[in-house]
């Protein structure tokens, strides 16, 4: 497990529970760096929960 990347240990982390899917392991968040160098972070489109008011049905 030493050899693992960052991205392979979480992958494995968020897949060893119970009931757990593929789906659980999906990325949540989107990091890029502008022209300027400033980073970015946004909530992937594919994220199965976002930030903000909970829709009243």
């Amino acid at each position: 497990m030493a050899d693992m990347t960052p991205e392979e240990k979480r992958h494995d982390q968020l897949t060893t529970a119970p009931n757990a899917t593929e789906e659980d392991a999906a990325p949540r968040i989107e990091v890029s760096k502008t022209e300027d160098g400033t980073t970015r972070i946004d909530i992937a489109d594919t994220a199965a929960v976002r930030p903000g008011e909970a829709d009243e049905e």
